[in-house]
């Protein structure tokens, strides 16, 4: 073999390889089968639904508010003197009944002017007989020696009339001692508890020094906050007040203490005088008789004055409405409604009552109806949706199986699909 055919072999054969394989590869790629395309078909979104109930429901208000005293006052003292003893429960928290002695002052001034006081007394009293008797024995002289009708003067009812006011005057001062002494114990009207103690053993006060501060036990009562919806769901006027205690509308007040969820229950007795201009709200009063008494027996443990607590009040009785899980709203007013062909309808309705758990709604969704509790990304009238109960089963088989006739791809899953996200 030539050196020229060898060359020619040497790099001839391979480049001849090569163009062997394209053609063998565009001959295979001319005769194979091309695939069909095929246009796809959009998969339903899956959505959790739950039933609509009708039923008769009793509204309820939830409000917050800081339990205080009825009544609370500042003992001061009315007369001058040292504090000569002091109540053992006249201290911070300490308990005392009404007209229990909680400090007196030293009383011996006092006492020494109602002595005096009644002295005094006693010599007016002996000067209006005395004047009595000279009275009467000038109208007998008149009488047996006097001519016409006797002058005033004469008969002594001047001096009769000086007597009997100089009596008064002497029997007001005796009262006035009296009233001193008496104002030298201090108590208090009612039974309560010592909130603040301001002054002890040995001081002296004067009038109008501030002893300490007590509070009745007798009752005590809550502010609560009332919006203008959560007042007409309550059903009472603006300007409320209960013939008595026994007929207010009972609510119940609920508060941890000691580690344990208590409850009391209270009547609101009245609402106040105006609107809060700060929060536009109208504020429920609310009282609980006995509350380190009787409420304190009921419940466990006593409604402690300053304690906050959570108010449960019951509100107007609907005879029948709608209620729904509350992961079924939608932004203010709105529901997703899936109608048993498998469509979806979105609904406005009119919520009466919103709590963490449930919503009660008047119109727009009726008694048997499913609503969509799961999110779902871009909700509109007429979307088809697979709506699944609790448990992931179907709830409408039916219009599944006839949506599903063209469908091959298995069904979305409600917590992962593509299609749901959140929604407002």
């Amino acid at each position: 073999m030539s050196k020229v055919t060898g060359r020619i072999v040497l790099f001839g054969l391979p480049v001849l390889i090569i163009v062997l394989f394209i053609v063998l590869f565009m001959v295979l790629g001319a005769t194979q089968e091309r695939p069909q395309r095929e246009t796809p078909v959009p998969r339903p979104a899956a959505v959790f639904v739950a039933q609509a109930e009708a039923a008769q429901v009793t509204l309820e208000i939830r409000t917050q508010g800081e339990v205080t005293p009825l009544t609370e006052i500042g003992l001061v003292a009315q007369v001058a003197g040292r504090i000569a003893y002091v109540n053992p429960s006249f201290v911070q928290g300490g308990f005392f009944e009404a007209g229990e002695v909680l400090v007196r002052l030293e009383d011996e001034d006092y006492r020494l002017a109602v002595t005096r006081a009644e002295a005094l007394v006693a010599q007016r009293q002996q000067a209006l007989i005395r004047e009595q008797a000279e009275a009467s024995l000038a109208a007998e002289e008149w009488q047996a020696i006097g001519r016409g009708e006797a002058s005033p003067l004469t008969l002594r009812e001047p001096q009769m009339a000086e007597a009997r006011a100089q009596l008064a005057a002497a029997e007001a001062g005796l009262r006035e001692a009296r009233l001193a002494l008496s104002r030298t114990r201090i108590s208090a009207p009612f039974n309560g508890r010592v909130r603040q103690k301001l002054a002890d053993l040995g001081q002296y006060v004067g009038p109008g020094t501030r002893i300490g501060e007590v509070f009745s036990t007798d009752t005590a009562q809550v502010r609560l906050p009332l919006t203008d919806g959560e007042l007409g769901r309550l059903g009472i006027p603006v300007a409320f007040r209960a013939d008595s205690y026994e007929t207010a509308p009972r609510i119940t007040l609920a508060a941890s203490l000691g580690g344990e969820m208590r409850q009391w229950e209270a009547r609101i007795v009245r609402t106040d005088s105006s609107i809060d201009p700060q929060t536009r709200t109208l504020y429920a009063i609310a009282e609980v008789a006995d509350p380190y008494g009787a409420a304190a027996e009921a419940s466990g443990a006593p409604l402690a004055m300053g304690l906050f607590v959570d108010a449960l009040v019951p509100g107007r009785e609907l005879a029948e409405a709608i209620t729904l899980p509350r992961s079924t709203l939608r932004g203010a007013d709105q529901v997703l409604v899936v109608q048993p062909d498998g469509i979806l309808s979105v609904r406005t309705v009119n919520v009466v009552e919103s709590r963490p758990d449930r919503i009660v709604v008047t119109g727009g969704v009726y008694d048997g109806e499913f609503a969509v509790t799961s999110p779902l990304r871009g909700a509109a009238d007429g979307m088809r949706v697979r709506a699944l109960d609790g448990d992931g089963e179907p709830v409408f088989p039916e219009a599944e199986e006839a949506a599903g006739d063209d469908e091959t791809a298995p069904a979305a899953d409600p917590g992962t699909s593509a299609p749901l996200a959140s929604a407002g």
